[in-house]
C-alpha cells in the first residue's frame, strides 16, 4: 500500500499491521519538510517535522539518515490533530544500523536493577553495533548539557537473552532515587524501544567505562 492511502486511513483503523505497511512505505516513500531545522517537540526533544502529500519530493530514507547523525526525532504529517508517527532519535539511528525501527522483545523493565545473592552476572562494554560511536556522541551531548561530564555505561545481562544498558549512578552525581525514572525515560528518547535502560551503583559490578 502507498505512503499516501496509508495515512488517510483513520486512526480507528489503524493496527499493528498497519504499523509494519506505514514503516515499509515511508521507507521507500517521500516526505515534504516544513522547517529547515529540527523543532522543539512537546516532550522537549528535538524533531524534523514533515508532510506527505504530492509535493512531497524530499526522499524520506534520506531525511531519516541525516537526523540519524544530528540526534533528532522525525514527526510524520505534524498538522493533523494526531501526527501519522512520531519517531524518536533511537527508532531512526537504529534504522540507519539494521534496516530496523525496533525489534519486538519482551517489556523491558526502565528503572533500577537488584541483583540477587548467587546470581550470575554478565557484563562489559557496549559493541560497536549495540551503541554505535555517533550515538554515544550524542548522548554525551546530552549529559554534558545536563552537568554530567563524564557518564559511564556498562552492558549486563543475567541470562544472555536480555541486556541492560546501565549507566552508573556515581557518574551522574548520585541523583536521589525519585529522579531515576525521569531519568532513564530521557535516556530511553536515546535508544531503540527494545532496549531496556537500568541505573545502578557501580558498588560490587565489574567495572564500567566512559561513554565516550
Amino acid at each position: 500500500m502507498e505512503l499516501l492511502d496509508l495515512v488517510n486511513i483513520p486512526d480507528e483503523k489503524r493496527d499493528h499491521q498497519w504499523e509494519i505497511d506505514f514503516f515499509m512505505a515511508v521507507t521507500k516513500g517521500n516526505l515534504k519538510l516544513l522547517h529547515d531545522a529540527p523543532q522543539k517537540g512537546p516532550d522537549n526533544w528535538p524533531y524534523l517535522l514533515a508532510e506527505t502529500g504530492p509535493d512531497a519530493t524530499e526522499s524520506a530514507n534520506k531525511i531519516m539518515q541525516w537526523t540519524a547523525l544530528k540526534g533528532v526525532g522525525l514527526v510524520v504529517n505534524p498538522r493533523k490533530d494526531y501526527p501519522d508517527y512520531v519517531f524518536t532519535y533511537g527508532m531512526l539511528w537504529h534504522f540507519k544500523e539494521t534496516g530496523l525501527f525496533y525489534r519486538t522483545a519482551e517489556e523491558s523493565p526502565v528503572g533500577t536493577l537488584e541483583l540477587q545473592e548467587g546470581q550470575k552476572l554478565h557484563a562489559g562494554p557496549p559493541a560497536p553495533h549495540y551503541l554505535p560511536q555517533y550515538v554515544r556522541n550524542i548522548l554525551k551531548e546530552f549529559f554534558r548539557d545536563q552537568g554530567v561530564h563524564r557518564p559511564k555505561i556498562l552492558v549486563m545481562s543475567m541470562d544472555r537473552k536480555h541486556y541492560d544498558l546501565a549507566f552508573s549512578l556515581e557518574s551522574l552525581g548520585n541523583p536521589p532515587t525519585r529522579e531515576h525514572q525521569g531519568i532513564a525515560e530521557a535516556i530511553s528518547w536515546f535508544l531503540p524501544p527494545h532496549y531496556s535502560v537500568a541505573l545502578v551503583s557501580e558498588k560490587g559490578l565489574p567495572a564500567f567505562v566512559d561513554l565516550a
